[in-house]
C-alpha cells in the first residue's frame, strides 16, 4: 500500500450458494478523501461494506488497513483500529437522552463500558467531551431529548455523533441521507463534508446530488464488479454507467 492509501482491497469475493455477490473487487481509497461506492439496487455496495467491517466473511480475497492486512479480523477490533462503520454500529439507547448517547460511546472509546463507579468529575469530563460533539453535529438544542423522540434526521446526526465520540480515523456511512427530507439532507451533507476534514470517509449513497456534492472518487459497482471509478464529472459521463442506471429502471 502507498503512504495516501488507507484502505485497499485485492480481489475481494463474496459467493452466496453459487450466487457471486461482490466479484474480484480492487478498491483504493485515499487517506482524507470522500470516497462514494454508488450503483443500481443489487450492484454489490451493501455486501461490500459488510465484507470491509467484517459482518460477512470474504469467499476470496484480501483487505488491508493503514498498511495492515484486517482479513478475518473481527468487526470489534477493526473498529478498535480506527474504522468504524455508522448507523449499523452506532448504538443509539432510544430511552435515553442526547447527551446521555454520546457519553456512553465515550465511555466505550475510553474501554469501560459502565463508569458509574467513577468521580463526578470524571463523568463531568466526559459532558464537556460529549457536548462538543453534540455542538458539532448540530444538535445543542436537543441535548436533553429522548432519542426516540427525535425527528429522523436528528436521530441520524445523533449517530454520527456516537461514531465520532469513538475517534475513528476513517468512517464508513451506510446511506446516510436515506429517507430524509431535503432540508435533512442539506445539513446531513454539511455535517459529513464537516467531520472529513481530518478524517476519511467511505460511504453508499443512493441520493447522486449528494455524491456529486461531496465525493473526490466515485466508485461504481454493477454485479458485484467494478463498472466504473473516477470523480463525479467523469463517473457521470461514462456510457456504461449511463446504461447500467437507466437499464436498471433508476434516474
Amino acid at each position: 500500500m502507498t503512504p495516501d492509501t488507507i484502505l485497499e482491497t485485492r480481489g475481494l469475493t463474496k459467493e452466496f450458494k453459487g450466487f457471486v455477490a461482490v466479484n474480484d473487487v480492487n478498491l483504493r481509497v485515499r487517506r482524507g478523501s470522500i470516497h462514494a461506492l454508488i450503483g443500481p439496487n443489487g450492484a454489490g455496495k451493501t455486501t461490500c461494506f459488510n465484507l470491509l467491517t467484517h459482518f460477512l466473511e470474504p469467499t476470496r480475497g484480501q483487505i488491508f488497513y493503514n498498511g495492515r492486512e484486517i482479513t478475518g479480523s473481527s468487526p470489534a477490533s477493526i473498529a478498535r483500529m480506527g474504522l468504524v462503520r455508522s448507523f449499523q454500529i452506532s448504538a443509539v439507547f432510544p430511552h435515553l437522552t442526547v447527551l446521555e448517547n454520546v457519553r456512553i460511546a465515550l465511555q466505550g472509546k475510553r474501554g469501560s463500558s459502565f463508569d458509574f463507579w467513577r468521580s463526578e468529575r470524571v463523568l463531568d469530563g466526559l459532558n464537556g467531551r460529549a457536548r462538543e460533539l453534540i455542538a458539532a453535529v448540530g444538535l445543542s438544542e436537543y441535548e436533553s431529548a429522548v432519542a426516540v423522540e427525535l425527528p429522523y434526521g436528528r436521530k441520524r446526526a445523533l449517530e454520527i455523533a456516537t461514531t465520532l465520540a469513538l475517534d475513528p480515523e476513517m468512517m464508513l456511512l451506510d446511506e446516510p441521507t436515506a429517507g430524509m427530507t431535503h432540508e435533512d439532507v442539506e445539513r446531513i451533507t454539511a455535517l459529513i463534508r464537516r467531520v472529513a476534514e481530518n478524517r476519511t470517509v467511505l460511504m453508499v449513497e443512493h441520493n447522486l446530488s449528494v455524491v456529486a456534492n461531496l465525493s473526490h472518487t466515485i466508485t461504481v459497482l454493477q454485479r458485484g464488479e467494478i463498472l466504473a471509478e473516477g470523480d463525479y464529472a467523469g463517473v457521470s459521463n461514462d456510457p456504461q454507467v449511463i446504461e447500467a442506471y437507466l437499464g436498471s429502471g433508476h434516474g
